[in-house]
């Protein structure tokens, strides 16, 4: 028998494909057969009601971000830029639920770069550190609180918490306290730099501070113009609310 090799087997399905759709009358011409997007459209988050957080547990978060990324005269803070509302979509997708992820034992604590070594889903270690924090919170002086929820208390009293937790300086039953504050730190990260499609940077408001210019299809001619301001308005996946087809 002759033997058959790579090359001509992967020419001859070449050009079997490509005489099956001649054949069918597919000729492609004029235009790419594809749409952008078709495939896996981004899903644009709609403000409103929460799908993961409980009231109480979105109060909570939106304070924690407002003093992550305390709001100032010219940009709006971690709350209203949707930084909350970014984590708990973010929560109820598939990034809370760990999917396409290997969450089976065992779990040991591993060194920084091997990543979460936990059997907690992200959007159960939220949970549950949520309620920790919230007992903290609540436990009277004597016991190292202050009595009121987190979302209740002082600024001043919610940036010494923040360090405490920072620092793992506070017991969170069933949670820890350093590692809640450092996925917590780089969620409010992501959810205020990201594309607003995803829920957060309100209003491009993020991009906007920094002059980053989104998803602009070009802009080569400011890569290399270093310490200049960009002088044009951001845009998101899904453009700009204030441009009308033409």
């Amino acid at each position: 028998m002759a033997r058959i090799r790579r090359r001509d087997l992967l020419t001859g399905s070449a050009a079997f494909l490509v005489s099956g759709r001649m054949a069918r009358g597919e000729v492609i011409s004029g235009k790419l057969p594809w749409q952008p997007d078709a495939g896996s459209p981004p899903h644009t988050i709609q403000p409103g009601g929460w799908k993961y957080f409980t009231r109480a547990e979105a109060a909570t978060v939106e304070a924690l971000v407002d003093r992550i990324i305390p709001p100032d005269p010219e940009t709006p803070g971690g709350k209203d830029a949707g930084c909350a509302v970014f984590i708990d979509r973010q929560l109820a997708g598939g990034y809370g639920h760990s999917e396409g992820l290997y969450n089976e034992g065992p779990f040991h604590d591993g060194a920084e770069q091997q990543g979460p070594q936990s059997a907690k889903t992200p959007a159960e270690m939220y949970r549950a550190a949520l309620a920790a924090l919230d007992r903290f919170c609540r436990a009277p002086p004597a016991n190292g609180g202050s009595g009121k929820p987190f979302a209740e208390l002082s600024p001043e009293l919610q940036d010494a918490v923040l360090h405490d937790l920072e620092d793992g300086k506070i017991n969170l039953e069933g949670a820890d306290a350093k590692k809640f504050f450092k996925q917590l730190l780089k969620d409010t990260q992501q959810g205020f730099f990201a594309d607003p499609v995803y829920g957060g940077n309100r209003n491009m408001c993020a991009w906007k501070m920094i002059g980053f210019p989104g998803a602009r299809y070009d802009y080569r001619d400011w890569v290399g113009r270093h310490n200049e301001r960009y002088p044009h308005p951001p845009v998101s996946i899904t453009g700009r609310p204030d441009w009308t087809p033409s």
